[in-house]
């Protein structure tokens, strides 16, 4: 695995964004980079983006394809399906059971 350091990782993740594209500049798989940022305990950006994915499902919602959603967002389609489901379910309210009576 490539020698970056914790300060160097949140630097490049500033500057290049994405896991996939660390890992293009140091020769290395974006798994590689992934794991990295867990070993440091650093955040992937996606989760440090709550407007940017809210929006995502108001599009969704509001019936874009997902392929345009990752278009306009410059992420893979399974990225954004990925990050439709996360913040999907953490936007819907719990729903009440049902109670039964006897």
């Amino acid at each position: 695995m490539a020698r970056i350091s914790k300060s160097e990782l949140i630097r490049l993740q500033k500057k290049f964004k994405t896991d996939a594209r660390i890992g293009e500049e140091f020769g290395i798989t974006r798994q590689a980079v992934h794991q990295l940022r867990k070993k440091y305990g650093i955040e992937s950006r996606t989760a440090g983006n709550p407007e940017r994915n809210k929006e995502m499902v108001v599009l969704r919602e509001s019936g874009h394809s997902v392929e345009a959603i990752a278009k306009k967002f410059k992420l893979s389609i399974p990225q954004t399906y990925r990050i439709l489901k996360e913040t999907a379910s953490t936007m819907k309210p719990a729903k009440k059971r049902a109670t039964k009576k006897r």
